[in-house]
């Protein structure tokens, strides 16, 4: 897979020492059911522990399927009962993470799409000693909000990378649709984007709704002719944005943020340009494996900083290999 190197890219061969270690741990215990760590291994002999994943995920979104398919595993090889809620308003994810402190978790995995509306909710979790880690969105803002470490991709160097790509093929007036207005990670995409190239314009959509979403971008690409690309934040907006495309008839190309299974296809099919995975199975088995190692040895991963799990660019070069993983729902 083509990766990009950033600033902070070898903070990701961090991971590999985690799960390594990780593995090597699991000796000794009670066999793992089926399916789980692996496929019929040893889950570790350590206490039981209970971790609550919290994220802003909306119903429907594939993307968090495979982001707790990733913590799954990990909990089950780690001996950890895992306790996974989820609300995409940010009042009520605070409110989870309280729900959380309640029921004196071991330790809390959170996403932070909204980090002003969480900040008094963490705060309370780290002054009753529960250890934090983030993942996905708030890597500018984890160790302020108390996490010890932050899974995910840097979102700006990410929007950057598909600015770059696009560049390079004569792109001079991308659209970038934005789902959710207010999140820091999308809105960091689209500035990246921007920032390599001038001429990109935001559009905001409802992607709680995708009739909304196809008919906002058809009447915006019915209107902007000079519209060369258009840009989706998230797979099931782009496969959306795919059908407005042709409803418009323009002539626009489809790039993309993110991954599923149908979206590769369409990217080996050539229907997408290319998508920037952030690896989300690896944001979900990391962040778990990082409180039980907390737990466990008072182990930190990342070293104060975040550990990047992209971006890495899906193209036609490497989308048929990458389709394969997909498919057994791992990518």
């Amino acid at each position: 897979m083509t990766k990009f190197s950033w600033r902070k890219t070898a903070l990701m061969a961090a991971v590999v020492p985690m799960l390594a270690l990780s593995a090597c741990s699991s000796t000794g215990g009670k066999p793992a059911d089926a399916g789980n760590a692996g496929g019929g291994g040893q889950v570790v002999n350590t206490p039981r522990m209970k971790v609550a994943l919290i994220t802003h995920a909306p119903a429907g979104d594939t993307f968090w399927d495979t982001v707790r398919k990733g913590a799954q595993e990990a909990a089950d090889k780690d001996n950890v009962e895992l306790l996974y809620t989820n609300d995409p308003e940010a009042g009520r994810q605070s409110q989870l993470i309280q729900q959380a402190i309640d029921q004196k978790v071991d330790g809390i995995a959170v996403t932070l799409a909204t980090p002003d509306a969480l900040k008094d909710s963490l705060k309370k979790a780290t002054a009753a000693g529960i250890p934090v880690v983030s993942l996905n969105a708030g890597e500018s803002v984890s160790t302020q909000l108390g996490a010890f470490t932050h899974f995910g991709s840097n979102e700006q160097l990410a929007g950057q990378a598909v600015g770059e790509k696009l560049a390079a093929q004569g792109a001079k007036h991308p659209i970038c649709v934005i789902q959710a207005q207010g999140h820091v990670g999308l809105e960091a995409r689209c500035a990246g984007v921007k920032a390599k190239v001038p001429g990109t314009e935001i559009l905001y959509v409802n992607g709680a709704d995708m009739t909304a979403v196809q008919s906002t971008a058809t009447a915006k690409l019915q209107a902007s002719k000079d519209a060369d690309v258009i840009i989706g934040l998230g797979a099931p907006i782009t496969l959306t944005l795919l059908k407005a495309v042709s409803t418009a008839g323009s002539s626009a190309k489809v790039a993309s943020f993110d991954l599923n299974r149908e979206l590769a296809q369409k990217i080996v099919d050539g229907s997408v340009m290319f998508t920037v995975d952030q690896q989300p199975w690896l944001q979900g088995y990391s962040a778990i494996d990082a409180l039980w190692q907390s737990k466990r040895g008072g182990f930190k991963i990342g070293g104060g900083q975040a550990v990047l799990t992209g971006p890495a660019i899906i193209d036609e070069s490497n989308a048929a290999d990458v389709l394969k993983f997909a498919e057994q729902g791992i990518r």
